[in-house]
């Protein structure tokens, strides 16, 4: 069988879920900066504290899947998920910024297993060839819940008076995680496990790494890409209030724009990637980044809001493809590589505080000069660091020797 569609669709949903809660730290912000006064560094705290699990659980994850499975540890991702957005109603009681932020860290480690779980779960659900369009299959859907929230988690957060209700669309996500989990508790997701060749140790992880230089590299363009993402998304609405002077309304169209370009063309690169490799897709894709935010950096053209949601096209097939490039072709390592990718994540905590900070002292439009140079590095590994242009130089060094 080519591909196992039920479970697919199974993970597609789930993957729904994770596009609302990605893209609801892009609502939240601009929102509790109003409701609690923040500047620019302190609410980019968010970012920060939701991609901080990436560095902490990426390798105790790993040891999970390797000893219960993937249907045990996903079913625990979308538990650890809907705690976490219950945890929004103390935090919204006691009025604390910093509950917030420890909801926030809960969420992350939900998703965090979901990464480290579900990508090589759908990279396995069929015949290894794929693999590219299967990860990206079920992250379309992804994007399809990143674009339907904007809109919708703007409408909830804003009554009618004008009050800001930050929690309220987190609990009804709560709802949502728990009817998912009770369909995957009741369905026939298949109970695979990762190899199980040799006994799950962090060193033997690293040394086992060191032989794939195509997932070493890898990691380093997932880092540059995380803070790409949660950079662009997170000062996405600021960038429309503070340089387009649009209202919080407003801005929020422009944002599901930007997210409804990302999932139609997430669609079509399934398609796409039958007849182009996937390493030249990423490289094209990266260029055609810079050059819009170089755009929205250094030139206002009366259309910056159409240059700013038009990223998200090319944006669209980033992760997928990094992340299936990063575990092509590394066998029964797939599951514990693919923790090792998850600590690249992290780069989503460490970028956006630098935009902040770059924000705060020369403007919003000036600070997305950070993601700008994150892609630089993202589509020099594309064109020259992935597995294929390794395995041409190698061979290319054979041939001379």
């Amino acid at each position: 069988m080519k591909h196992q569609y039920k479970p697919l669709l199974l993970l597609s949903l789930m993957f729904l879920m994770v596009g609302a809660l990605f893209c609801m730290n892009d609502i939240l912000l601009p929102s509790l900066i109003t409701y609690f006064k923040l500047n620019y560094t302190q609410a980019t705290m968010i970012q920060f504290s939701f991609y901080l699990t990436y560095i902490i659980f990426p390798i105790p994850i790993a040891w999970m899947i390797h000893k219960y499975g993937y249907k045990v540890s996903l079913l625990t991702a979308v538990l650890v998920c809907a705690l976490g957005c219950i945890f929004f109603l103390p935090a919204k009681y006691f009025d604390s910024y910093p509950l917030v932020l420890v909801a926030i860290f809960i969420i992350s480690t939900g998703l965090t297993i979901i990464n480290v779980a579900a990508n090589p779960f759908a990279a396995l659900l069929g015949d290894p060839g794929g693999a590219h369009q299967r990860i990206n299959f079920v992250q379309v859907f992804s994007r399809v819940g990143y674009a339907a929230t904007p809109v919708v988690a703007t409408t909830l957060i804003y009554n009618e008076a004008g009050q800001i209700r930050y929690h309220f669309p987190y609990l009804l996500l709560a709802l949502s995680l728990l009817v998912i989990a009770f369909l995957m508790f009741i369905s026939h997701l298949p109970s695979m496990k990762p190899g199980d060749e040799e006994k799950f140790t962090v060193k033997g992880i690293l040394k086992e790494a060191a032989s794939h230089k195509h997932l070493f590299y890898g990691v380093f363009a997932m880092f540059f890409y995380m803070g790409a993402e949660a950079c662009t998304a997170g000062f996405f609405i600021p960038y429309l209030k503070s340089v387009l002077h649009f209202s919080d309304s407003r801005s929020a169209n422009y944002l599901s724009l930007y997210y409804v370009l990302t999932a139609g063309m997430g669609m079509l690169a399934v398609f796409m990637l039958k007849y182009i490799k996937a390493h030249k897709l990423v490289g094209v894709f990266g260029l055609g980044m810079m050059s819009f935010y170089i755009v929205c950096i250094f030139l206002n053209t009366g259309h910056n809001e159409y240059f700013l949601a038009g990223l998200g096209i090319f944006l669209s097939i980033m992760f997928p493809t990094l992340f299936s490039l990063a575990i092509d072709d590394i066998g029964t390592f797939t599951g514990k590589g693919s923790a090792l990718l998850n600590f690249a994540l992290i780069g989503g905590s460490v970028f956006p505080p630098l935009q902040g900070l770059f924000a705060d002292k020369f403007g919003v439009q000036v600070s997305y000069v950070v993601p700008l140079i994150c892609f630089v590095m993202i589509t020099t590994y594309a064109f020259f660091f992935t597995r294929e242009p390794i395995l041409k130089r190698n061979r290319l060094k054979t041939l001379l020797q």
